[in-house]
């Protein structure tokens, strides 16, 4: 919940300094490996927004593959979940390069 909460008071003031009166859409990159479930995040931002001028917007939510770089084989591999082995030579020397992020993408307003 803490999470939906921060994302949204990121949203509100950043369109209210901006002079908007509504939040209509949110966009939010999460990634694979973030341990972040975007369900639990989907649930509790229409909570989150109550009372804000984000309220009834609209949540839409990006997914970002995992990727990182082993150690073991040095190639640039896909990872599903944090804690996997290395899908190329199940190896655990993994230095994650993307999907561990989760970010507000894009903001619509009115």
């Amino acid at each position: 919940m803490s999470i939906s909460i921060d994302t949204v008071n990121l949203v509100v003031e950043s369109a209210q300094k901006q002079g908007f009166k509504k939040v209509t859409a949110v966009w939010l990159e999460i990634g694979a490996l973030s341990c972040i479930e975007p369900e639990t995040i989907e649930f509790c931002y229409e909570m989150a927004a109550r009372e804000t001028i984000a309220e009834h917007s609209t949540l839409h939510i990006e997914s970002v593959a995992g990727q990182a770089y082993c150690f073991t084989c040095g190639k640039d591999v896909v990872l599903k979940q944090r804690g996997n082995a290395c899908p190329t030579c199940d190896g655990f020397q993994l230095k994650v390069i993307k999907g561990d992020e989760l970010r507000v993408k894009e903001i619509e307003v009115e």
